[in-house]
């Protein structure tokens, strides 16, 4: 498991560090870290050249020495010095070495309070443009959102091709991963100290991260809980449910499924299908006659009818509106099982059955971002569109009362995809399964779980009802929602980028890829040492 730790954190264990080494150990270690992590990348790209962009503070003293340590080892290299008061707003003694070293040293900020000069800035744009490589240690982890118009003209800057190092963290982020910022460094690799920070596996951030590489500076993180943790291929065969030889069909876990409808009947084949494909013990399915018919089809093994299950999947394909009476018999059923004290799956249609009483049992709630705007604008007790038409603007007054407030709309999910998780989990008492490029796995008391295995190609319709199949076979298998949903869209995103090959998928594939996924990467587990 990948861990990263919080902004507090990270301070709080360096400090406790720094206590107990000579001053300057913890940067020296950083910065021969990104000096060989950025020596590797020059030779594999046979670059000659390197610039380092530098802000104030310990993220610039790390990239200083850096810069000193490849200048030592036959590089040319530059620096560009960013810090508003200039020379001396920069780590001395990191500037002392790179100056002694042979390095290049350009300012690009006039005195304090004064702005840079056009040819001092211009003259900078021109070394940094030249660079095969270039660090980005403008800001670090105590760094704002965004970046000052003459770091932004510097990155502008930077050629296509050099290979971009950002220093910690991408300067322009925010290092907790809150909100996005398109006005930010978008590296090629994060080279990162001690341990992940937030932004590095959070959909704000992740993008702009690159390639992440962690240099351990012998700072401890055993015994700090994490912020964010993201499961990996090895995990799998610690978590996945291997029938034992005492097992049978029920004893494995037997998964109800309440999806599809006359209207969406393929919801229903493709949940059955990767539950099937994941390992369920035993599926009963209840659905109208259409897919019925093509349950009975596509998953011959599934029994249809209500009857005793460890776990529920509610909503797939469902019609919520539709009111014939097999879909009413289809939709009591639903509202059986959200009733029940039963662990639950909740998907799409399903989510519309969801009340602002929070279940007792274990629930898992997969929605898209819209469908957690709507949730949240229902639940949340606020009025209005949950759109707004193209042209209009979000309210600017406050209220306390939530029915003053504006609906939430997919934008505001999309722009703070963990605030609005954490709010539907502090609504539900569920766990919340938020998906898309990054899927985010939120449960009051535990740390955010953060998937990203899944190629672009899975946003295809049906992609979410394989999920739920998926999701949907851990609980009955036994497994809590928190593990449950993070270790589902681990397998899901790994059979899609299976199945993809690089170019475009079905969900039918997916399903069908479920199960050589996972005897995979069961079979990695086997054969790890140790």
């Amino acid at each position: 498991m990948i861990s990263a730790h919080s902004i507090e954190a990270v301070r709080a264990a360096e400090q406790a560090a720094m206590a107990d080494l000579p001053e300057g150990k913890l940067m020296a270690r950083a910065a021969l870290g990104l000096a060989e992590v950025a020596a590797a990348r020059l030779s594999d790209t046979e670059g000659t050249t390197v610039v380092g962009l530098v802000g104030g503070g310990d993220n610039g003293g790390d990239t200083l020495y850096a810069v000193a340590h490849l200048a030592e080892a036959g590089y040319a290299a530059a620096v560009v010095l960013l810090a508003s008061s200039g020379r001396d707003g920069v780590h001395a003694g990191g500037l002392a070495a790179a100056e002694a070293a042979g390095v290049m040293v350009h300012l690009a900020s006039g005195g304090p309070g004064e702005a840079a000069s056009p040819d001092a800035l211009g003259d900078a744009a021109d070394v940094v443009a030249e660079a095969d490589l270039v660090l980005d240690g403008i800001v670090g982890i105590g760094g704002r959102p965004g970046l000052r118009p003459e770091a932004a003209r510097l990155v502008d800057a930077i050629d296509d091709d050099a290979w971009v190092i950002a220093v910690d963290v991408a300067s322009g982020l925010d290092p907790a991963g809150g909100a996005g910022e398109d006005d930010a460094v978008w590296a090629d690799e994060t080279v990162t100290f001690g341990t992940p920070k937030p932004a590095h596996l959070l959909p704000a951030g992740e993008g702009a991260t690159g390639v992440l590489t962690v240099v351990d500076i012998g700072v401890p993180f055993g015994d700090v809980p994490a912020a964010v943790e993201r499961f990996t291929w090895d995990d799998v065969a610690a978590l996945w449910p291997v029938p034992h030889a005492s097992d049978d069909k029920y004893s494995r876990g037997v998964l109800g499924v309440v999806a599809g409808s006359e209207a969406y009947p393929g919801a229903a084949v493709l949940c059955t299908t990767a539950a099937a494909e994941a390992g369920v013990g035993m599926i009963r399915y209840v659905g109208t006659p259409t897919p019925v018919g093509l349950v009975h089809h596509a998953v011959p093994e599934a029994v249809v009818g209500a009857g005793r299950v460890q776990a529920w999947v509610v909503g797939p394909g469902l019609d919520a509106q539709a009111d014939d009476d097999s879909a009413k018999a289809q939709l009591d059923a639903a509202r059986d099982a959200l009733a029940s004290d039963l662990p639950v799956v909740v998907d799409a249609g399903g989510l519309d059955l969801v009340s602002g009483d929070p279940r007792d049992a274990p629930t898992v709630l997969t929605p898209h971002a819209g469908e957690l705007a709507r949730l949240l604008a229902r639940l949340d007790g606020s009025t209005g569109r949950n759109e707004p038409a193209e042209g209009d603007a979000a309210g600017s007054g406050h209220s306390d009362d939530p029915a003053d407030r504006p609906a939430v709309t997919t934008d505001d999910v999309k722009a703070d995809p963990l605030g609005h998780a954490r709010r539907l989990a502090e609504l539900t008492g569920a766990t919340v399964l938020l998906k898309g490029s990054t899927t985010l796995v939120v449960t009051e008391g535990h740390a955010v779980r953060s998937q990203a295995d899944a190629p672009t190609w899975l946003a295809t319709a049906g992609a979410g009802d394989v999920l739920s199949g998926v999701v949907g076979t851990l609980l009955a298998a036994g497994l809590q929602p928190h593990d449950a949903a993070s270790l589902g869209a681990l397998v899901h995103g790994v059979a899609a980028d299976r199945a993809s090959g690089g170019g475009p998928l079905r969900a039918l594939a997916v399903a069908h890829g479920i199960r050589p996924a996972v005897r995979d990467l069961l079979a990695r587990g086997r054969s790890a040492p140790g």
